[in-house]
């Protein structure tokens, strides 16, 4: 008797652990059941992905959605929208909301907030402070919960950690990997003349390469003391490249679609649109980062989407807030990177599902693979668009690149085996559910 499922994709590229070749998938009950040719099978609905490649469903372990405190910027479902737009099928949300992320009650309310109204799956970050540090080998492991994420330096909201004590009070509760913005609170203090009001491009004067390594360095000894993972996020410089790259046996390491695109020469286009924490840089550093992910010392991308509203950016800087939509332009960004040969198919998928996957511990994530859930992104490597500002479902309704032509765009959108967009349409309702972990040691 031929097998039934829920849903086959058929005649898609798929893109794997075991590298990319002509596959059907059969999905049944939100889950993969088959791989392999299904043509005698039959199914509910079957969608002909012939031209097309099938990827493991995209997830974004940086961004920010604002909810709660902040909904004029963001909101919950309006980011997960902006996200499955764009082709991704899992998020990791930021703790620095109002209130603040930093305990049991309000992880629960944010997975209260989330469940049935994202339009992806989810977790959420727990904030890591002096306070609750001694709490953080329980929160980490609470339902939702991605792991613990520090602030050294300060950034948008008033999470901090600053100090060598308080960063290894933290790494002595944590048992999983965790996540830290690497910016030198004391050499920020001291550098805060540096900023020129009404010049962004003192930005990166202020925030300065020796600002974000001297953090870095200090990060990395004191993981080594407390035998701690660690996973730095939004890398900028070359010489944290150089450096991690020595450490890969405690560190992980992810970079931004942004500090890949943009440089300090895009200052004089964008202003204040182009500003965030840790800075955009001169060159150097963007092919550093390049280097970094050719070489395998980046481990994963993140969008860190952290809108703010048009208005909130016209603000002279440096009152202007740093951060900047991107949840839905990070697939096309890096397919068209993919099209530049500045990376393979197979490396974009190991940065988006697989590098998660084996970082963060999700269970029944990241992967084509029997049993798993069906989050599947598919996409068109030979369709050209133009990123526009009227196509981004954030709040602040802007991108940095607005007007910018990519080839290679997402068609599909698959959260646990159902449809959620396709050809750039919602077509089914949020469905959001908390992603799984595996258990910590």
């Amino acid at each position: 008797m031929p097998q039934t499922f829920d849903l086959i994709l058929s005649g898609g590229a798929l893109v794997n652990q075991d590298g990319e070749g002509l596959r059907d998938v059969g999905v049944r009950d939100g889950k993969i059941l088959e791989i392999g040719d299904l043509s005698r099978a039959s199914a509910g609905e079957t969608i002909d992905c012939r031209g097309l490649h099938i990827l493991p469903g995209v997830v974004d372990s940086q961004v920010h959605f604002r909810e709660p405190g902040f909904p004029h910027k963001e909101d919950l479902e309006s980011g997960s929208r902006g996200a499955v737009l764009g082709g991704v099928t899992g998020l990791f949300e930021m703790p620095n909301t109002n209130p603040l992320t930093t305990g049991e009650a309000e992880l629960a309310d944010k997975v209260a907030r989330a469940t049935g109204r994202m339009h992806t799956d989810f977790a959420f970050w727990v904030g890591g402070t002096h306070e609750n540090a001694r709490d953080l080998a329980e929160l980490e492991r609470l339902p939702a919960a991605a792991g613990v994420k520090v602030f050294m330096g300060s950034s948008t909201g008033s999470l901090l950690v600053p100090d060598d004590e308080g960063v290894a009070l933290v790494l002595s509760h944590t048992r999983r990997r965790a996540a830290f913005h690497s910016e030198d609170e004391y050499r920020l203090n001291e550098r805060k003349p540096l900023r020129v009001e009404g010049d962004v491009t003192s930005h990166p004067v202020w925030r300065d390469v020796e600002t974000a390594l001297r953090s870095t360095q200090r990060l990395v000894r004191i993981a080594r003391e407390k035998r701690a993972l660690i996973h730095v996020l939004h890398i900028t410089t070359a010489e944290e490249i150089d450096l991690l790259a020595q450490h890969k046996d405690i560190v992980s390491v992810e970079v931004l679609p942004n500090h890949l695109m943009l440089t300090s020469d895009d200052y004089a286009r964008l202003g204040t649109l182009a500003q965030q924490n840790p800075p955009v840089r001169e060159p150097r550093h963007r092919d550093a980062l390049w280097r970094g992910v050719q070489q395998g010392v980046v481990d994963v991308l993140g969008s860190d989407h952290a809108p703010h509203t048009l208005e909130e950016k016209a603000q002279p800087y440096p009152k202007s807030p740093a951060g900047m939509a991107g949840v839905q332009t990070l697939v096309p960004l890096m397919l068209n990177a993919v099209n530049e040969g500045k990376l393979t198919l197979a490396r974009f998928v190991d940065l988006t599902s697989a590098g998660p996957l084996r970082l963060f511990g999700m269970a029944g994530k990241g992967r084509v693979a029997k049993g798993y859930d069906a989050d599947l992104t598919i996409v068109d490597m030979k369709r050209r668009e133009t990123i526009r500002n009227s196509w981004i479902a954030s709040r602040v309704g802007w991108t940095p690149y607005d007007g910018m032509e990519v080839t290679g765009w997402p068609v599909g959108t698959f959260v646990r085996g159902i449809k959620v967009m396709w050809e750039g349409d919602l077509v089914a309702p949020s469905i959001g559910e908390p992603i799984r972990f595996q258990a910590a040691p």
